[in-house]
């Protein structure tokens, strides 16, 4: 819901000159910011929301937020996050720039980047190599190494909580029928009681972490050659803070969702295999539905306040709404077994057939 008008601001970031030199800015909207574009740098505002999971409705609340995604992302995407920039009424009643004034918004300054260097455009070129799939699965493992242990809470717990945010962010949509809703929620909250025992367990062995928490392929770049994780989840610390394979399984639900499922195979065998967390793969397919559904409500979401474009966001989200309903479908597992000598490359068969079985 947006609760506070942004016009006088989105007016006075697009004029020709406040962000550079007689350029007019391109400008992007997402379902809680808008970027504008100018230069070599792009400025991130907040829009004025106030949702289930999600608050910005006041000035003191998106300063805020600026500041906290700058420190948090600069650990994931160093290079690319400059600074936090104030944006305060004069005495004359104009806006401007620094620390005077009335505070009426902030906006994230960072260094501009081609929209060709994303991971979901490489995908789309067919540039997505399985180098740069292993680069990335590299320092997901590596960020999940370091990042903070959560104060001991029951794994289930904590799932239970995102399955709530996500049925209260479904009530705030009116893009899928409501006894579709009610028939996903009780496939989720079901899965989830089955799981119980090992989502506790993992909790206890400090597998919840501060993490991501909205790693998917339009959130990861290359930058001077590297991958980089940006545009974290800074604004709710509950969403982000949860078991590291719920973290990669948006990932792996995003390049299922698009038809690499060959690459979102082998980003899971690396991880596991870097990690050593091959206890936890049971619990991928309810981690990439709760994913899915994550996508499918805000971008629902996104639809109800769009005007043009509209109707291709509530198919978009349809589209992740199905994907959770079809993950959460049991599976009978497969297995291939391989056989021979010492040194007659078994070890590099099941390396290539890995990512291409599932």
């Amino acid at each position: 819901m947006i609760v506070e008008s942004q016009e006088e601001t989105s007016a006075f970031l697009s004029r020709p000159g406040t962000l550079a030199p007689g350029l007019l800015p391109e400008i992007v909207d997402t379902h809680i910011s808008k970027i504008f574009l100018a230069g070599d740098r792009a400025y991130k505002m907040k829009r004025a929301v106030k949702l289930p999971y999600v608050d910005f409705s006041t000035p003191a609340l998106r300063l805020s937020a600026c500041e906290k995604e700058l420190a948090l992302n600069s650990l994931t995407a160093p290079g690319l996050y400059l600074g936090v920039r104030r944006i305060g009424r004069q005495a004359n009643g104009t806006l401007a720039f620094g620390e005077t004034g009335e505070l009426v918004d902030a906006v994230i300054v960072m260094a501009r980047f081609e929209q060709a260097a994303l991971l979901d455009q490489m995908a789309l070129s067919g540039r997505l190599s399985e180098a740069v799939i292993d680069e990335v699965a590299d320092m997901i493992a590596g960020f999940h190494r370091s990042a903070p242990v959560a104060a001991p809470a029951g794994g289930f717990a904590n799932m239970a909580a995102v399955l709530d945010i996500n049925e209260a962010g479904f009530a705030t949509s009116h893009v899928f029928a409501r006894q579709a809703v009610d028939s996903l929620a009780a496939s989720f909250r079901s899965t989830l009681e089955s799981h119980r025992a090992l989502l506790d367990a993992r909790a206890a062995s400090g597998r919840i972490r501060r993490c991501h928490g909205d790693l998917h392929l339009r959130n990861i770049c290359m930058l001077e050659g590297k991958p980089r994780l940006f545009d974290c989840i800074e604004f709710n610390d509950a969403i982000a803070t949860v078991d590291v394979l719920y973290d990669l399984a948006f990932l792996l639900m995003d390049l299922w969702h698009r038809g690499f499922h060959a690459h979102a195979n082998r980003v899971m065998n690396r991880y596991l295999d870097i990690t050593a967390d091959d206890g936890g793969y049971v619990l991928l397919p309810f981690f990439m539905a709760v994913r899915a559904a994550v996508r499918a409500h805000v971008i629902a979401t996104q639809a109800e306040t769009m005007g043009s474009g509209a109707a291709a966001l509530r198919n978009e989200a349809k589209s992740y709404f199905d994907l959770a309903a079809d993950l959460l479908e049991p599976r009978r597992p497969d297995l291939i077994a391989i056989g021979g000598f010492s040194g007659t490359g078994k070890t590099t068969i099941a390396e290539a057939l890995a990512p291409k079985v599932w």
